[in-house]
């Protein structure tokens, strides 16, 4: 049967949302066949965002329906550290443009479309060992959208402590710490308990007893149990140096 334009592209746009991106895939799960969709963004139906993504002309991008795009193509991408704290409450600063950091569980590129959108950053830097399930300490935000998760405050404290020194200034962290003293003790301790980077495990431990935070004797248990005598020294962006101490 050949393919009846003007029937087809009436049926699409009825079905299509105007706030979120589709790729070639969800087009063609909707009935579109590929083939077609480049007929379409070339006579202006749809706009190409990037390579097989596609959005309705005109349409405004929500940034939450964005991410669950991206954790359908990109599996196990959460909102993690400075950002996580900021949506949950807790930040020092207010950005002219935010920056979304997003965590994940292995090297990946994003959308080259993306920060056209949003002003996005994304590492995989593996914080805990294999033995804590990937999803401990991720959650949607409450009222939020069920499948975008973001770090708790105990797991994106120490996302933030793994950025410090590179992403993150000293000053800012230090800030965002004392903005954020009253954490849960045992979410924390969990966290911790599976935590293999010295650096995370060391700057909780600094600014727990700097701080005299409720929490600083586990931080100071799991700090003294992963690393030796040896010091963790690193230049920070801003020129200082950190050098601790187990």
């Amino acid at each position: 049967m050949p393919f009846n334009e003007n029937i087809s592209i009436k049926k699409l746009m009825t079905q299509l949302e105007w706030d979120r991106p589709y790729s070639t895939q969800d087009l063609e799960a909707m009935g579109m066949p590929a083939t077609n969709t480049a007929r379409l963004a070339g006579s202006g139906w749809l706009k190409r965002l990037g390579r097989g993504v596609y959005k309705v002309p005109n349409g405004r991008l929500d940034r939450d329906k964005v991410l669950v795009f991206l954790t359908s193509k990109l599996p196990g991408i959460h909102v993690g550290g400075k950002t996580a704290l900021a949506w949950r409450g807790v930040r020092h600063n207010l950005a002219h443009r935010e920056r979304i950091n997003l965590w994940g569980p292995k090297a990946v590129r994003l959308p080259d479309w993306l920060p056209t959108l949003f002003d996005t950053s994304y590492q995989s830097t593996q914080i805990f060992d294999d033995e804590l399930p990937e999803d401990y300490g991720l959650s949607p935000l409450p009222g939020g959208h069920p499948r975008v998760l973001v770090s708790v405050p105990e797991r994106a404290l120490l996302e933030l402590f793994s950025d410090t020194g590179k992403l993150q200034s000293f000053e800012e962290t230090a800030n965002l710490v004392d903005s954020v003293r009253n954490l849960r003790a045992d979410v924390l301790d969990r966290l911790l308990a599976h935590t293999k980077r010295v650096k995370v495990a060391r700057l909780a431990k600094m600014f727990a007893e700097e701080m005299d935070l409720p929490w600083q004797n586990i931080a100071r248990k799991y700090s003294d149990q992963l690393g030796s005598s040896s010091r963790w020294i690193a230049v920070t962006r801003d020129k200082k140096t950190l050098s601790l101490s187990k």
